[in-house]
């Protein structure tokens, strides 16, 4: 295509929104926008998509949301975690060892079925991404091109001239687009170009996510849960069961002070698995990397024509779940105003109101994934498995943990933890416009004004033969 010429820009060309990153957040913007009439461009640095299985829940809202935009809730389901396996959060000394208590893993119970039509329910991220992009794959509005990286941009009287780079023959292309949203990542290289700061706490914890392949199901035997806090001196961490028989990840708290994270390698992974199991097993490791316990916020989620959505705008600890969803929260709020302004049925002001009322969700929810963490780990740290030696530190605790007294200052740590494990009232309860920080983040109470989310109500007919409406299928 031959470049056009606008003010002496040229660009090689057009589409109305350009999507940089094609993680979750991308790919549901983009579906959304193709069902509301919108063409988009996404443009994926990575060539394949990553096999780490990342996030993990999928909250009522977040569903709800798939739901309403035509994605059938139940062939999501098909791609997670059974709920056999996911419902419980299980605190162990190590998954072959003694099992001190366990809470319910958020609220899966029929009971919710009263707050929301979708409840919450566990997928690998990677694998919401994939039934996401095979939609797309067959979308005339819709084109993913991967390999290609964000270079720069610049923004214009009513267009944004972006550039990027395919990463293998280095050839750049210029886009023209109305709009920029950037859903690429923590690293947002978006962000960075347009100098937009962060707000956050300072990093308190190291971290390391080992990912491994294991069928764990003859280990943990009717123990089966989501989540196993494992409370081992040298792990101090919790297994995230993706599927038991195959797909897990571990991660832990470590003293970057005594094992720096340049020492780590698969040799001591595996020192951190096989006491995590606590029996030998076979598995393999397939990837290990170290991040920091911290939160961050953009202190602004729009530059002219530009926006920020999902980690681009706020990255927070996995402790609560709310991460991925509240990026695909931000995606359904941005789409519709977007599509609004792109059809003319509203002015470019409404695209004011998404920093507003999306960007204090995100504060809310990073303040609870902090408190959460801090909370979790601190319990951990009580159980006498700080001593520098391992083998101290286990005696220490199995004598904690058979100690009568002690045990009963245990079973209220872990009865803290509840919040931690039920978020219903941030999945559903927040309204845009409310700077205030719930009490309690499991509390959700319905409330009609403008915006909440309207209340969930089941429809009961009177008369069956007089209306005809399909079946839902609750059978999850």
């Amino acid at each position: 295509m031959s470049p056009s010429v606008l003010h002496d820009e040229t660009f090689d060309e057009e589409v109305p929104i350009l999507i940089i990153g094609g993680g979750p957040s991308g790919l549901l913007l983009a579906f959304m926008l193709e069902q509301l009439g919108v063409r988009s461009l996404i443009a994926e640095k990575y060539a394949t998509r990553l096999a780490a299985p990342k996030a993990h829940a999928l909250s009522p809202r977040s569903l709800e949301i798939c739901r309403q935009f035509g994605l059938d809730v139940n062939d999501i389901r098909k791609v997670g975690t059974s709920r056999s396996d996911a419902y419980w959060v299980n605190f162990i000394t190590n998954l072959a060892g003694e099992h001190v208590r366990k809470l319910p893993y958020e609220r899966m119970d029929a009971e919710v079925l009263n707050s929301t039509p979708t409840m919450i329910h566990n997928i690998p991220q990677p694998a919401f991404e994939e039934l996401i992009a095979k939609r797309l794959s067959k979308s005339n509005l819709v084109e993913i091109r991967k390999n290609h990286a964000f270079v720069d941009l610049k923004q214009f009287d009513g267009h944004v001239i972006t550039t990027i780079i395919n990463l293998d023959s280095k050839e750049a292309t210029k886009v023209r687009s109305k709009h920029v949203v950037a859903c690429d990542g923590a690293k947002s290289a978006v962000r960075s170009f347009l100098g937009i700061e962060s707000e956050g706490e300072d990093s308190y914890e190291t971290m390391m996510t080992i990912h491994i392949n294991a069928d764990l199901h003859p280990i943990v035997k009717k123990q089966v849960g989501m989540l196993h806090w494992v409370m081992d001196p040298l792990v101090s961490g919790f297994i995230i069961a993706y599927d038991l028989s195959g797909n897990q990840v571990l991660i832990c708290n470590f003293d970057s002070g005594k094992w720096p994270v340049e020492s780590w390698n698969e040799e001591h992974c595996r020192k951190v698995v096989d006491a995590a199991i606590g029996v030998n097993a076979k598995y393999d490791v397939l990837s290990f990397h170290p991040w920091i316990l911290s939160r961050k916020v953009a202190k602004s989620y729009s530059n002219g024509r530009v926006f920020l959505a999902g980690d681009a705008a706020h990255s927070f600890p996995p402790t609560g779940g709310l991460g991925l969803n509240s990026g695909l929260g931000d995606v359904h709020n941005l789409a519709y105003k977007l599509a609004a302004v792109h059809h003319g049925s509203a002015k470019d002001a409404i695209l004011d109101t998404y920093d507003v009322e999306r960007r204090q969700v995100a504060l809310v929810n990073s303040k609870q994934s902090v408190k959460n963490g801090k909370k979790i780990f601190g319990l951990l740290k009580t159980l006498g498995t700080t001593d520098p030696n391992i083998d101290v530190a286990r005696h220490n605790l199995y004598q904690t943990i058979h100690d009568e007294k002690a045990r009963i200052d245990i079973n209220r740590g872990i009865e803290d933890q509840r919040e931690h494990f039920d978020n219903l009232g941030l999945h559903i309860g927040y309204v845009y416009g409310d700077k205030r920080i719930p009490d309690n983040a499991s509390v959700y109470e319905p409330i009609c004004v403008p915006g909440a989310r309207l209340p969930h109500a089941w429809i009961k007919l009177i008369d069956l033969e007089k209306v005809q409406l399909p079946a839902i299928d609750s059978s999850y």
